[in-house]
């Protein structure tokens, strides 16, 4: 039988922001690819691109996509929890000539950065399908308070099932509960080999 104590709600935020660390601590993870995803630029150059505004990016890793929106004319803000990624990503703006304001903090605790909105467009490239649940609202209600009438979220994740972890990943129904202001527009299957997901959610 399993005795193992549950983990309290600090352990399972300090447990994220530890495997997160790790595994920058050994390169870029996976899901940070260098590439920015053609779904992300379909929004920004396809045949109905959004006009370039205020941009929002949660989890921005080492800056590929903060870095590709602030040279197509966005003013872009990321936050992020690892530090040692906020560098790198700072680094990798330098390099481009653009100034995104990179910010080392935590996604669902936006108040505690200077990232006071309001935005026009919020990108998530697997944030909050890694974040503790019980946190997980707080991340909700900080986007929703930057996000001007008709803004957009672009948002991957990871399914549910697709971690060891049974916390991780997210679904179709908790994104269409949780986002209460939002209209959920669209979700699409991803292309891996274990459920993912891009959602498109506007504000109402």
């Amino acid at each position: 039988m399993d005795t193992a104590r549950p983990r309290t709600e600090l352990e399972q935020e300090q447990d994220q922001r530890d495997y997160l660390e790790g595994f920058y601590s050994q390169g870029p993870p996976p899901w940070d690819t260098g590439i920015t995803p053609p779904e992300l630029v379909a929004l920004v150059e396809g045949e109905n691109p959004l006009p370039a505004g205020r941009a929002l990016e949660l989890g921005f890793g080492t800056g590929t996509n903060a870095v590709y929106l602030a040279r197509h004319g966005w003013d872009v803000v990321g936050v992020d929890l690892v530090e040692r990624a906020v560098e790198e990503a700072r680094h990798r703006a330098a390099r481009a000539g653009v100034a995104p304001r990179l910010l080392h903090g935590d996604a669902t605790r936006l108040d505690e950065v200077d990232a006071p909105g309001p935005f026009d467009l919020f990108f998530d490239l697997s944030c909050l399908c890694g974040i503790p649940p019980h946190r997980r609202d707080a991340y909700v209600a900080g986007l929703t308070r930057r996000a001007v009438p008709g803004a957009l979220l672009l948002m991957f994740g990871y399914g549910l099932g697709a971690f060891d972890d049974p916390q991780a990943g997210v679904s179709t129904e908790e994104i269409a509960t949780r986002f209460t202001g939002w209209e959920l527009v669209e979700t699409t299957p991803g292309t891996n080999p274990f459920p993912t997901f891009w959602f498109t959610l506007r504000r109402h």
